[in-house]
Parts: C-alpha cells; structure tokens; sequence
C-alpha cells in the first residue's frame, strides 16, 4: 500500500515561529530562500521534525549581513562550504548557499556557490532528501524524490557510483536511511554500489562513523538492514567483529514488548559484544566516548550472572549492586541471548523489578565501626565490606537490631 504524498506542506512552523520570519528577510531583492531535506521529507510522511535547514541563492556574506541587520545571530559555522546557523527566539537554523562540486574526493569536496536550484538538488545524496518546501509550502522536487517517498524507495540521486564516490559515508546513509524510513527490499543499484565501493569506507573518519552507524541502529527496521549488511561483508569490517543480528532483532523486540526507548550501546552490545575485549575494540575502533564505553563494558560479562532463574533476594542484591540503569542493561542483553520471547513472564518479571522495589541506603557508616573498636585503615574497610555483604545476605534488614547485630559481628571479625 503506498502513501499519498502532497507536493504542498501545511504546518504550523511554515506560518508562525522562527521560519517565516528568517524566510522573509532572505526572500527579497531578487534572492529566494527555502526549507530543505530532513524538514521537508519528514514532514510530508507526518514524522516529527527536529531539525530545520534552509538553503539560498544569496551569498554567506549576504545572509550574515541580512541576519545580524534584522536582529538574528550569526555564527559562521562553515563558510567555507556556505553555512552559517542564525539563531532566532533560541532556536538555530543552518542556512546554506546553495552549491556546486567543482571537486570531490571522496570525504571533502570542493564547492562554487550557485542560484541553479535543480544542480543543487542533483548533486545531494539521496532523492528523499533533496526536496525543498517555499514559504507558501509550495514542495519543490527535481530527482524523483516525491515518488521515492510514496512508495517507501531509498535511491540515489543519479548514478549511484558516481554519488557514493564522492563521500563514502554515503555507503551508511544509504542502509540507515532504509532502515528508518523504506520498505521491502533495498534499491538493487544502490546495494550493488555500496558492495562494489565498500573499500572506500576505510578513507573515513571513525567520528563519522560511529554518527552513522549509532543512528542506524536506533532505526526502526534496524534488524532487516543490518543482516543485508552482513550478509554483504559492510559489517563486520566496520564493526571489527562477527555481529549477531538474531541477538540485536531480539533487543529491539524486548525494548518494544517493554516499551521502552532504544539504547544505542545497548543495542550495540547485543549485536556484537560478547566479552570484554568487543567492547575495547570497539571503543578504540568506533572512537567511542568514555560514557559509551562505560555501558558497553557493564554489559560485555555481566549479562552472563543475571536470569530469572535466580531467586528473588539474589536479584534484589545484584540490583543494589550494580544500579538500576545496568542491571536493566545486562538483564535485557542476558534475555536478548537466551533464546525467550520477548514476552516471556519470567523475564518480564526480571526486567521489572527496579519498577516494585527501590534499592535501600546501606545504613552503616564507617563511625559506627570505628565506635565498636575497629582501627581506621585496611581493617575498617574490610569490616565495612562484610558488613555490607551480611547485610545484603540477610535481604537488607531495615530494624535497629538486626543493624546493630550486623555490625557487631563484623567488628568482632
């Protein structure tokens, strides 16, 4: 079934906000201005639209001159292709010129400013992604991008080869793109360039990767796509490992039968980290960052010591010990690896406990040892250490005397 696709935009941030008014003040004196790509594209298919870019026939030093005399600030974030962010009530747009590839090389490119509103179109990466909307919502589409999106097709604009050769990342957009927003099988010309120039992905930066590849996995239709990607020998080179996808469509499964949000690290632990050493390699391969890195390595063992088969005090003492946000973490990966529906009970219950019971304060402090005799130094902090343990063991007692007995004892060591 294919979705009707309007060539008008109707919404509320065309007419009202920050749009209009910096559309009014590039539109006059021969120049015209127009909202371009994600904000476009999303908009149509009804999705939420986070991000606005614009793009112009005038020159960066005229929208910087424009922007500043009605009031906006200016930052010159990239002149050197043509774009600055204007900052209206708070919120940034990014304003580009429109441009012309005079070079490419297969990261950067070489660009020349232009008015040629369908050359601009045409030299974008995806035909979903080069429509543009007018202040009157007027949709404008010069590469088929209107049907792609009514039938749900991810294609390159023009040749893919030629598209891919000049930015390799566009390998992974491709695949992420689909991944959000196709349906059925992968454009066959796109696929077979991606394989054929799958080499050049080794001249990107891992920064830009991780970007990607970080979003893919957030995808919808993650799962499907990252199988043609294995299958396709684009993986696993990316990822420095054997990726797993039956583990990772078993993550998002579980996430959606709990309704939860997806969790990129936890997902990416699900698909390709299984010891400790997944999670460094891909740290140093994927220039990760330490919080990232963090999560994955919580992951990578301990996923194997938690399931439902445990008793419920022992599941309470590893929630107290390893937090709420990693025992989730380990529980969901241990349950994603063990084979159960991601609607099995027991698992469910498992994976529910942080919500029916809230880890207590371990009630002793290192005074009220030192107030029994025990010396400050290494034997304080082993006595501290069994008293937490026995603590724990005894189910967290909260009465004054079973807390005195606790401490009594591991004084008395």
């Amino acid at each position: 079934m294919h979705q009707k696709i309007s060539s008008r935009l109707d919404v509320a941030w065309l007419r009202e906000g920050g749009v209009p008014k910096l559309l009014a003040v590039l539109n006059r004196d021969g120049e015209e201005a127009r909202v371009i790509g994600g904000a476009v594209r999303d908009a149509l298919l009804g999705e939420p639209v986070r991000e606005i870019d614009v793009a112009t026939t005038a020159a960066p030093e005229e929208v910087e001159r424009r922007a500043v005399a009605a009031g906006f600030k200016a930052v010159p974030t990239g002149l050197k292709h043509g774009t600055l962010t204007v900052v209206i009530d708070g919120t940034p747009f990014e304003v580009t010129t429109l441009r012309a590839d005079v070079e490419t090389y297969g990261r950067h490119a070489k660009v020349e400013f232009t008015r040629d509103w369908k050359g601009d179109a045409e030299r974008r990466d995806l035909t979903i992604n080069a429509l543009s909307a007018g202040s009157d919502g007027t949709v404008y589409d010069y590469v088929g991008g209107l049907f792609d999106l009514a039938e749900r097709k991810i294609r390159f604009i023009g040749e893919p080869r030629q598209r891919i050769e000049e930015d390799y990342l566009r390998i992974l957009r491709f695949f992420r793109f689909h991944a959000a927003y196709g349906r059925g099988e992968l454009d066959a010309a796109g696929l077979a360039a991606c394989i054929a120039a799958r080499g050049g992905l080794e001249q990107l930066s891992r920064e830009r990767v991780r970007i990607e590849l970080i979003k893919l996995l957030h995808a919808r239709s993650a799962a499907p796509v990252l199988q043609v990607m294995t299958d396709s020998g684009l993986l696993g080179p990316l990822l420095a490992g054997v990726p797993n996808v039956v583990h990772f469509a078993a993550m998002t499964q579980i996430e959606a039968a709990l309704e939860l949000q997806p969790a990129a690290m936890r997902r990416l632990a699900a698909l390709v980290v299984l010891v400790e050493e997944d999670a460094e390699r891909l740290w140093q391969n994927l220039r990760l960052s330490n919080a990232e890195y963090v999560a994955l390595m919580a992951m990578a063992d301990g996923w194997r010591h938690i399931s439902p088969a445990l008793s419920e005090n022992r599941q309470r003492a590893l929630l107290y010990l390893f937090g709420r946000n990693v025992f989730i973490d380990r529980a969901l990966l241990g349950w994603a690896r063990s084979g159960a529906a991601a609607n099995d009970s027991a698992w469910t219950t498992l994976a529910a406990l942080p919500q029916r019971w809230t880890a207590p304060v371990f009630p002793l402090k290192a005074a009220d040892l030192i107030a029994r005799g025990v010396e400050k130094g290494p034997r304080l902090g082993a006595a501290m250490k069994a008293a937490e343990d026995a603590w724990i063991a005894a189910n967290f007692p909260s009465s004054k005397a079973d807390i005195d007995a606790i401490a009594d004892r591991a004084a008395k060591g």
